[in-house]
């Protein structure tokens, strides 16, 4: 490749720091590499992101100022298996580093998932043993899943793929209902060679073809729902400028990688005329999805979504269907295929109003006085299909300064063949075993509240004692507890006592000479049923707490390490959390872990109604008194608010 095959600079203004990569940029970048470091057709391209600035560089950054714009690269070369990270500058187009990363392997794309399948398909191993069990190989599915770390010495050092095969009755039927138990290839992603077939023996495909499609339903729907409509005639009430957005009193800037997906940049809220910090970065840090049935065919179906996918690459377009409803905006995602090719995802960020019930009310009997507000949020989310789930993120912004975060999980179920053991998961079609699972979400929330010097609290809630300050037995208090040091902030849900954590900034007071903060509200948890000596928690160890607290590191951003593909575990929290380093008063990364259980339902079963889970950040003294009192009363006419 010549020098002329990189693109010239467009002249654009200065754009933010951390607007995400435009698809010039991103063009311009490969085209970079490729020369640079000789990078052909061999090389695949698993992450092309933004090289975010430094944060000290962001924070002081004055509009119209130019900072560097850098792109980050993680690259594999199919041919030698090395995996190699390298960042670009792009105003000076050249690669400024260039680093080799051993015994790693990066996510998997998705043209490495259909290449696996042909691959699969086209081998007469893999045709013959189709045949054994009488089944057309032109209805059969293969779909590649990473293969995880158990420790097999004949795996080290290869990229392998674990493949489960389906049956599909027709063209447009759901293929996760009738599952090929017993029959598992195995692909070298490096080389697409089969290396194995892993044959348990023949078990009869379940018969149901579980069927949830619209073209199986038409004339079996509801004739009874009457429309219900959502309008804005004078359009939403936010404003975006690029990735920047505004809204009743909030400033909120979004990003998008091919890993994390929706990242949310330098959160604030105006208060009093200035614009008052509560979040730098936040984002989900990763992803992992247990499944408890240890059978031969089941045991390795543990997946991280984010490290081992990448949930970014995952996303949705939202151009059809009713994924959101009213004013809407949209956000593109630029991203590329693993040849470096720019590939956008139209529509993949959601930008929306919701009436949220009330906000505030008080009915004065004396006066016959009512005042009431209804509550707004405002609604940020993406959605990715991840083999057979469905997962909505959701962040959502409200008028009296509260930031919630809630998943929504739907799809369809992961089962196997009922063959000898039922009590691993739960019979929801004939002959078909829905198996117990658990969703993991590690969130990474990088907390500046006022400021960058903050301390983390645990608060906990006591009964006092009967005796003379406690009479009547009724008195209750708050315990607040410093978490000083990384071991100390390693802490899991007590909803018994209470419990939340706060996160106070101690060089900022309110009116009432009180340090500000926000404190985290854990929703629906749980902990892991796998036994402490599991591969998997030597994989996924930030599951076995729901708190970790760290002092802010540039590098430190995911909670499974950076590789958690194939790898043998260790890295990410559990380790850097090893030097206990101290946490008050100073630059705090919140790690909050939670996990919804399901044992499945045949309710669940063709297509899973969705199941919520998340959790609440709400301001504890940041503000001097209800921030919401200036949120206007509903008009008189407006809608259906008076009969």
């Amino acid at each position: 490749m010549t020098l002329t095959s990189i693109p010239p600079v467009a002249s654009t203004p200065h754009l933010h720091p951390l607007e995400p990569l435009t698809a010039e940029e991103i063009q311009r970048a490969v085209a970079i590499v490729r020369q640079e470091k000789a990078a052909g057709d061999t090389f695949r391209f698993p992450v092309v992101t933004l090289h975010e600035p430094p944060k000290t560089a962001v924070l002081n950054y004055k509009p119209g100022e130019a900072l560097a714009r850098e792109a980050f690269f993680i690259l594999l070369d199919n041919v030698t298996g090395k995996v190699y990270e390298a960042i670009v500058s792009l105003d000076q187009n050249t690669v400024t580093s260039w680093q080799h990363i051993p015994d790693v392997q990066p996510n998997i794309m998705a043209d490495e998932l259909a290449e696996c399948e042909a691959a699969v398909k086209a081998h007469p191993a893999f045709k013959a043993a189709v045949e054994k069990r009488g089944l057309d190989l032109e209805t059969v599915v293969v779909d590649p899943w990473a293969i995880g770390n158990f420790g097999f010495e004949n795996e080290v050092g290869l990229r392998l793929s674990r493949c489960l095969c389906y049956v599909r009755n027709t063209p447009e039927s759901n293929f996760y209902s009738r599952p090929i138990d017993g029959l598992v290839p195995v692909v070298d992603l490096n080389t697409m060679e089969l290396v194995r077939i892993e044959d348990v023996g023949a078990v009869p495909v379940p018969p149901d073809p579980g069927e949830y499609a619209r073209e199986f339903y038409q004339d079996k729907f509801r004739q009874d729902l009457k429309p219900l409509h959502i309008s804005q005639p004078e359009g939403p009430s936010f404003t975006i400028e690029g990735h920047l957005i505004k809204w009743q009193k909030w400033h909120i800037r979004i990003g998008f990688t091919p890993r994390e997906g929706l990242v949310l940049h330098q959160v604030g809220y105006e208060d009093e005329g200035r614009l008052r910090p509560i979040l730098y970065r936040a984002s989900m840090a990763e992803m992992v999805v247990p499944y408890n049935d240890p059978r031969p065919q089941h045991f390795r179906k543990n997946a991280f979504d984010l490290g081992e996918h990448g949930v970014g690459m995952l996303a949705n377009s939202l151009t059809n269907g009713c994924d959101c409803l009213g004013e809407i905006r949209y956000f593109d995602a630029v991203l590329t295929d693993s040849r470096g090719n720019v590939a956008i995802t139209e529509n993949a960020v959601c930008l929306h109003e919701e009436d949220f019930g009330i906000l505030w009310k008080h009915y004065d009997w004396r006066r016959e006085h009512t005042d009431v507000r209804r509550s707004r949020r405002l609604v940020l989310s993406f959605i990715a299909t991840v083999d057979n789930y469905e997962y909505g993120f959701y962040w959502y912004f409200y008028q009296d300064g509260t930031i919630q975060y809630e998943i929504k999980l739907t799809g369809i179920l992961l089962c196997g063949a009922l063959a000898d053991q039922p009590k691993y998961g739960t019979l929801v079609a004939p002959d078909l075993n829905a198996i117990i699972h658990q969703h993991f979400f590690g969130m990474r929330l990088d907390f500046d509240i006022d400021g960058g010097e903050n301390s983390v609290y645990e608060v906990n809630t006591a009964s006092e004692p009967m005796g003379p300050d406690n009479p009547y037995g009724n008195a209750c208090y708050a315990v607040e507890t410093l978490l000083g040091t990384e071991q100390a902030a390693q802490r899991i849900i007590d909803p018994l006592v209470g419990r939340y954590w706060k996160v106070v900034n101690p060089n900022v007071t309110n009116r009432l000479d009180k340090p500000v903060a926000f404190k985290l509200i854990p929703g629906e948890n749980i902990l892991p049923f796998a036994h402490p000596d599991a591969p998997i928690l030597k994989r996924a160890g930030f599951l076995t707490k729901h708190l970790w607290v760290t002092p802010y590191q540039a590098d430190e951003k995911f909670s499974a390490g950076a590789y958690p593909n194939q790898h043998a575990g260790g890295e990410g929290l559990p380790k850097w959390t090893q030097a206990d380093r101290p946490l008050e008063n100073t630059d705090v990364v919140v790690w909050y872990t939670f996990g919804h259980h399901h044992i499945p339902r045949p309710e669940d079963w063709p297509v899973m109604p969705v199941a919520y889970s998340g959790f609440t950040l709400k301001p504890v003294g940041f503000f001097d008194r209800n921030p919401a009192l200036d949120v206007p009363p509903s008009p008189p006419k407006q809608g259906h608010c008076h009969s």
